[in-house]
Order: C-alpha cells, then structure tokens, then sequence
C-alpha cells in the first residue's frame, strides 16, 4: 500500500457504523475529529450543507482535533459561518481542539462556543517549509507572515482579547485548559452533561 492510501484506508476504519452516521444525522450533530486535511473539508461541508438544505433547526458540532491544514480548517471555519445564517450552530470541544482545529471552534458565535470539562485548546503561529529556490522560500516566508497576523485578528476578534496579546500569545505554543479558554474568551461556558447543553 503506498504510504498516501494508509490515513484514508486508518479514517476509514476509524468511520463511525452507517447506522451511527444515520442517527447523527437525524440529531444534526456533526463530528470533526482528527487531522485537519482537504478530505476532511469537504466531507463536512457537505455534512453541513446537507444540514442547512433539511432545516433551520440547530446543528452541533463536536471538535476533537490536533489540527492540520490552515486553508481546510478555513473551509469549514467560513462552511459553518456560512451554514449558521440559516441554522445556527453550537461548536463542542472536547479533548483537544488545537491549531487548525481551534480555528475551526472558532467559527461558532460567542455564546455558542462551549466545551467539556476536560478539553485542551491550543494557540499558536502557522507552520510553514518549503524547499527550492531561495526565492520561492522567500515567498512562503511572506505568505506565512501574512496568514499569520491574519489568524491572530482573527482570534482576537473572537476572543476580545487585544491583536497585541493575541500576536504575542501565539508566537510559541499557547495552551489553555477549558477554564483558562472560558476566561480568554475563546469558550462562552464549560458543560458537563446533555442537560447543561440544552440550558443555553
């Protein structure tokens, strides 16, 4: 098996059963875990587009990702502020939801933004490598910068934190527990149950 084929054939056996995906499904609940790639992206794109085209009812989505890639985590970050214009949204983290993963919890509105007691959030700039030409590096470099201060008014719109602290947060590994991301602003509430979720 070439070395390309082993995630999708690993995601496949990590799949959740046909009928789990049905009742998922019939729950509008979405789960996002595992690496952050282009795969992913448009699996829950169409996920939720599928959602959306149903009803307006809510939809929730459970974040459980060490992150991935930047451009398909904006995918599905713009996907569900796309999708919650029609039915809104509540983003779930639960483990950790880092990098990729952060910005896509991210996209939930503020007060629709909660986690479970035990998750990890994490914070930091992009990554970024490149070989070839001096020139071409050049131009990654520029690019990264660019995606960075992109990312951090990103999180310091969403967090209310100043652009400063975020730029200065994120330039190492910023960890947070959930009741460290709560006072950031990153989570609106900490739920430990169905009940709690339900209460809004």
């Amino acid at each position: 098996m070439e070395e390309a084929e082993k995630p999708a054939e690993e995601e496949k056996k990590a799949a959740p059963a046909p009928e789990v995906e049905r009742h998922l499904f019939e729950q509008r609940k979405v789960l996002i875990f595992g690496e952050v790639h282009d795969r992913m992206a448009r699996e829950i794109t169409g996920r939720l587009l599928a959602l959306a085209g149903e009803s307006d009812k809510p939809i929730e989505v459970y974040v459980n990702s060490p992150g991935g890639h930047v451009e398909s985590g904006d995918t599905i970050h713009d996907m569900i502020r796309f999708v919650d214009s029609i039915a809104p949204v509540t983003m779930i983290g639960t483990g950790w939801v880092a990098s990729a993963g952060a910005l896509i919890f991210a996209a939930g509105r503020a007060e629709r933004r909660v986690c479970l007691p035990n998750t990890r959030f994490l914070l930091h700039q992009p990554m970024g490598g490149v070989r070839g030409p001096a020139t071409d590096i050049d131009i990654e470099a520029r690019e990264i910068i660019k995606m960075r201060e992109r990312l951090n008014r990103l999180f310091a719109r969403e967090t209310g934190q100043p652009y400063e602290k975020v730029a200065r947060d994120t330039d190492r590994n910023y960890w947070m527990s959930a009741k460290e991301a709560v006072e950031y602003g990153l989570v609106n509430r900490i739920i430990s149950s169905a009940a709690d979720l339900k209460k809004g």
